[in-house]
């Protein structure tokens, strides 16, 4: 009965090795897939944020036109309007600078579910060597 458990250590050896592989291959894939995602999403935090900039020169450029119009006119009609169109646009500036650095954040790019799956295979494998 030894025997017959020594003669499969060999075969036992080479499943283990195959299976240690593919999951090597398999976490891989998922951080790839997992990189790939994050990358899309910091595109996507990147274009937030040339908007941003964007809207904001104009929201400086409306603020401008509207000093310049009011003390050229000295009347509240032409610069409020243009105080208040400027201002929502830096206000709108002000969201999307926040909408684009939250995608940007340290958080937002960890790759979760790679790091998850780690600790889960290197929790398996302690538990299978302690066996």
């Amino acid at each position: 009965m030894a025997k017959q458990k020594l003669e499969e250590a060999p075969s036992m050896l080479v499943d283990t090795l195959r299976q240690f592989t593919s999951l090597i291959q398999g976490e891989i894939k998922l951080a790839r897939a997992e990189v790939s995602s994050i990358a899309t999403r910091a595109t996507v935090g990147i274009a937030f944020l040339a908007v941003a900039f964007l809207l904001a020169l104009v929201a400086l450029n409306v603020l401008a036109s509207a000093a310049v119009a009011y003390v050229a006119a000295n009347g509240l009609s032409v610069g409020t309007g243009a105080l208040l169109v400027g201002g929502i646009l830096l206000f709108v500036a002000v969201g999307f600078v926040l909408a684009g650095k939250s995608r940007l954040s340290a958080d937002a790019l960890t790759p979760q579910r790679t790091a998850a799956n780690v600790r889960r295979d290197i929790m398996t494998l302690k538990e299978a060597s302690n066996v």
